[in-house]
């Protein structure tokens, strides 16, 4: 199923549900980010989807991270909250999704890296590599957020 986010954009589609949603900030012992190339859109993200109804939130990401990365991840930290009513994500099933998305931080406690039917590549990436990954900026805005080290989580 295809995907279209859109920010800010006035010809959006209006959305017609609201998803509650966990991502994870997972790091190596190098420091460098855990990323997947989505296959949806072709556009590299941080792990992660919606929470299901026996989930908690961070077990919703550590669910997300297993099922799109084959990593096991332990919850370190929160990273943010991602509410912004701008944000609109149209799937091609006629789904359009307002997304409320909380961001964790999270370590590697096992399993061996692997693309799923979510990802088309995912892979480890340097701090300094991030910016010439094609991604959408709401991504972009978390991972700031990650990698400036804030002692307080980002609440939007």
């Amino acid at each position: 199923m295809a995907r279209t986010e859109y920010y800010d954009d006035p010809s959006a589609p209006e959305p017609n549900s609201l998803v509650v949603a966990a991502s994870a900030a997972v790091t190596d012992d190098a420091g460098r980010v855990l990323m997947q190339r989505r296959s949806d859109n072709g556009l590299w993200a941080l792990p992660g989807g919606g929470m299901d109804m026996n989930d908690s939130l961070p077990g919703a990401a550590v669910r997300e991270v297993k099922e799109e990365t084959g990593l096991d991840v332990e919850i370190t930290g929160l990273v943010g909250t991602y509410t912004d009513p701008r944000h609109v994500i149209a799937y091609s099933d006629g789904e359009v999704r307002r997304q409320f998305n909380v961001c964790f931080r999270a370590r590697v406690v096992g399993g061996v890296l692997a693309v799923s039917d979510e990802s088309t590549e995912v892979r480890f990436v340097s701090p300094g590599e991030l910016g010439a990954l094609p991604m959408h900026h709401t991504q972009r805005l978390r991972l700031e957020h990650f990698l400036e080290g804030r002692e307080e989580p980002y609440l939007g």
